[in-house]
């Protein structure tokens, strides 16, 4: 019973992800200079959701992505660089949020596994096309 509590409760868990705040002013309200609402377009889509993971943060209906959103915007408007802000968020949520992450120490595996992964599947492909010649 303990556990189908447990279970109960870890699947409501999103649910209660989001609060009742409303959302950040400029998180779903575009800038009024269009260049400048291109910029903050552009870089959105190289950030990623911090909540999501998959979702850029212009495509996130997440909250905090509605944050990131607002942020950049109001940045951005203000005159800010897309690099500088990039360079704040990173700094803050680290190389995670950008869909290029830099070489690094942290990083090398991200880099590193899909070549292993390419590597390991040649192996075997020839290890079993080997098998199927000799028999």
């Amino acid at each position: 019973m303990k556990w189908l509590a447990i279970l109960l409760l870890a699947l409501a868990a999103p649910a209660f992800a989001d609060s009742n705040q409303p959302p950040a002013p400029l998180a779903n309200v575009q800038l009024k200079d269009p260049a400048k609402e291109a910029q903050a377009q552009a870089l959105m889509l190289t950030l990623r959701c911090v909540v999501c993971q998959g979702q850029s943060i212009a495509d996130s209906n997440a909250e905090m992505a509605g944050d990131m959103r607002s942020l950049v915007r109001t940045r951005i408007a203000a005159g800010e660089s897309s690099q500088s802000i990039r360079d704040w968020l990173i700094a803050r949520y680290g190389d995670y949020v950008s869909y290029d992450p830099p070489l690094s120490a942290t990083t090398a595996p991200l880099w590193i596994a899909p070549l292993a992964l390419l590597a390991i599947g040649a192996w075997l492909a020839r290890a079993s096309f080997k098998r199927r010649r000799s028999s």
